[in-house]
Formats: structure tokens, sequence, C-alpha cells
């Protein structure tokens, strides 16, 4: 495998100017989530916090639940150009309203607002990107954006952390702001962008019903949707336990948090680096059963690891989430036609968060009520899904790929 061929993407121009617009973008994210926690803090006090943050990321996916579908059609619709651009600045603005905010309610009302906003612009981009390179050169294309997003999470809160020290909190929003303007100018270098399609003659709802339906009636596709509701539960226990057991089980600081988050996207960085670098030899439906498989393991013994097993679990951890989720998107590209990718990327956006909506307060309880067993009893309930799915969707699968070693 060459790790090359995942920056063979850039070399084609509109990606690698549609690439370098969503990573300036990303940049800004990793500020906006830092400051907000610092926002909170200050607004509602450092034993608050947590609440508002709770509240602002329930916000964040009722918003892509109740908006991603119909995104997605809109994107099937019209030029993506504009509504990339769109969505970029209506962040911008949002987002440098943030600098001003004084009470936790227009934290609220913001967060939604910009989630919003997030949810048009993503399955737009996601669906815009098979459409630049074309499908048979997606998934090196998918592969980097992935990559850079994981990297940037690892990076990202230590330098809005920095900035935050040297300028103040709420300046983290007038960067991202001034982030979210760079980007949009990146996307209005682009050509016009709009999927080919005959008259359309269906409603927008009948269309989002038809994104719906593609996700769920097509084998590989309905097999890789469920196995990220393994991914979400692992993830979830991960991402709201993870804290608890450094710093309540082991007796440690944010410090060791940190080391240990960062193993979670070091494993998800170098995973995505491993899917572009396989090109078509390994199927993405192996990849995905084998990153469920991983990350559901990872976690089991999580209650007992001590720090130095807990950063090593959790760097398989990130790799298995990365193989069920990267492989994912690739996989929707590659078997949806070009004319249906909006909606259908947008039908995903919601479904796949949906999962997170259900996972969160599982691993939530879990965490609450019996901290000690917490990553074990969440990476069995994460496992056994995994096994209804595999039996259940083994044989399709197959046949719809043609593929007899697939999944």
């Amino acid at each position: 495998m060459n790790v090359l061929t995942t920056f063979s993407a850039l070399t084609n121009p509109l990606f690698a100017r549609l690439y370098f617009a969503q990573t300036v973008s990303q940049i800004g994210d990793a500020l906006t989530w830092v400051g907000l926690a610092l926002l909170a803090a200050q607004l509602a006090g450092p034993a608050q916090a947590p609440a508002v943050l709770a509240i602002a990321l329930t916000l964040r996916v009722t918003a892509f639940v109740l908006f991603s579908p119909l995104a997605g059609v809109i994107a099937d619709r019209v030029n993506r150009r504009t509504l990339l651009a769109v969505c970029h600045f209506g962040r911008m603005v949002v987002i440098g309203l943030m600098f001003f905010a004084s009470a936790v309610w227009q934290v609220y009302v913001l967060m939604f607002l910009l989630n919003a906003l997030t949810a048009f612009f993503t399955p737009a981009n996601q669906a815009t990107v098979p459409l630049v390179v074309g499908r048979d050169e997606a998934r090196p294309a998918f592969a980097l954006s992935s990559a850079t997003t994981e990297l940037l999470g690892i990076v990202g809160p230590g330098l809005a952390g920095l900035l935050a020290a040297l300028l103040g909190a709420r300046a983290l929003f007038a960067l991202d702001a001034l982030s979210f303007l760079g980007a949009g100018l990146l996307i209005l270098l682009l050509p016009a962008l709009r999927a080919e399609q005959g008259a359309v003659d269906r409603s927008k709802l009948a269309d989002v019903r038809d994104g719906t339906a593609r996700l769920w009636r097509d084998p590989p596709v309905r097999f890789a949707l469920l196995m990220e509701l393994v991914a979400a539960i692992a993830g979830a226990l991960i991402l709201t336990v993870t804290v608890t057991r450094i710093e309540g089980g082991l007796q440690l600081g944010e410090a060791q948090y940190g080391w240990v988050m960062a193993a979670y996207g070091l494993g998800a960085t170098l995973a995505s680096l491993a899917v572009g670098a396989a090109g078509k030899r390994i199927p993405l439906t192996r990849f995905i059963a084998l990153g469920a498989l991983v990350t559901g393991a990872a976690i089991l013994p999580g209650d007992l690891l001590p720090l130095g097993g807990l950063m090593l679990f959790w760097l398989l951890a990130g790799v298995g989430q990365n193989w069920v989720n990267l492989p994912t998107e690739t996989l929707l590209a590659e078997r949806t036609e070009e004319a249906a990718q909006g909606r259908v990327y947008g039908a995903h956006f919601a479904w796949s968060h949906l999962w997170w909506a259900f996972a969160y307060p599982v691993a939530g309880f879990l965490g609450t009520h019996l901290p000690s067993r917490a990553f074990f009893l969440g990476g069995v309930l994460a496992l056994l899904v995994l096994g209804g799915v595999w039996l259940t969707h083994q044989q399709a699968v197959r046949r719809a790929t043609g593929a007899a070693s697939a999944p």
C-alpha cells in the first residue's frame, strides 16, 4: 500500500480548492468548541458549564437530524458552489455574533443556527467530492479529507488553548468567523457545481423519502449504516466516560486525559491514510466490518486498563471508528448515481447522528450508574449489535457486491 496514493486527489485542481476551503473552516471549528467551553464557564459558572455544553451538543444533533435530509435534496437541485458559499458566510455571521453573547440562552440560539447551517453544508460538501473527482476516484479524496479532519482534532484544541491564553476566549470566535470568510471566498473560486439530472418533477418531500429509502434498500449501504450504530455506541462511551476513568478511576489529571484522547485521534488519522493507501484492493464492507469489531472490542477492557493501556486501546478504537465511518462515505458515492447523491448524503447525515442521539444517553447512564463496568458493558452492547447486523446482512451484502469474501 502506498500512503502517497491518499494525496493523489490533490492533483485535481477543483478538489484541491474544495479541500483547502474545508481545511480552513475546520481550523476555525476547532477554535469554536474550545471557545464555547470557555464562554459557558464565563456565563454560567464552572459548575454549570458541563450542563450548558450538553444542551449545546443536543441542539447540534437535533439540528442535524431535522435539516440534513432536506439539505441533501436541495444540494441535488441547486448550484452547490452557491450553497456551500452561503453556508460558510452564514456561519461566519453566526460565529461573529457569539463574540457578543452575554446570556446562556443566546448561546443556545446561536449554536442551533450554526449547526442548522452545518446540516446544509456537510451533505452538500460530501456529495460534491465525487462530483469533482468522479466516483472511481472518491476513495483517496474522502480519505485525505478524513485524515485532515482527525489531525486537526488532535492539534486544534491545543492551538485554541494557546490563542485563548494570548487573546482571550471571545477572540476565538472572531478568528473562526475569519476562517469561514476565507473558506467561502475559496469556494467562490470554483466553477458552477451542479449534479447532472433531468427535469425535476418530484416534490422535495418525495426526494427526502427517496434519500432514506436508498439507504435502507441497498444491502451494503444498509449494512454500513447499521455498523455506524456500533461505532456510535463505542464512540459515545469514549467521549463521555473516559474523563471519569482518567480522573476518578486512575486519579490522574487533565494532561493525561488529553494524551488518551490524542491517541484516539491519532488512531483515526492513521486509519484514514490506510484506507486511502489501500485503494480498491480491500472491499469497503470489509473495512467497515473490521472497524466495528475493533472499536467495539477495544473498549471492553477500558475499566481496568492503566494509562498506557488506555492510550494503546484508544488508538485502536480510533482506528476502528474511522474504518466504519470513512468507508461508509465512500460507499455512498460508489453505489449512488450522481443525480441522487445529495439527498442520500443528507439522509445518511441525519440517520448517523440519530444513532449518536441514542448512544449518548446509553453512555451517560452507564457512566453514571455503573462507572466501574461502563466500558465493558458498552463494549458488549456494541458487539451484540455487530453480531446481529452481521448475521442478518452477511449473505445479502455478498450477493449485492458480487464478492464471495465480502464483507
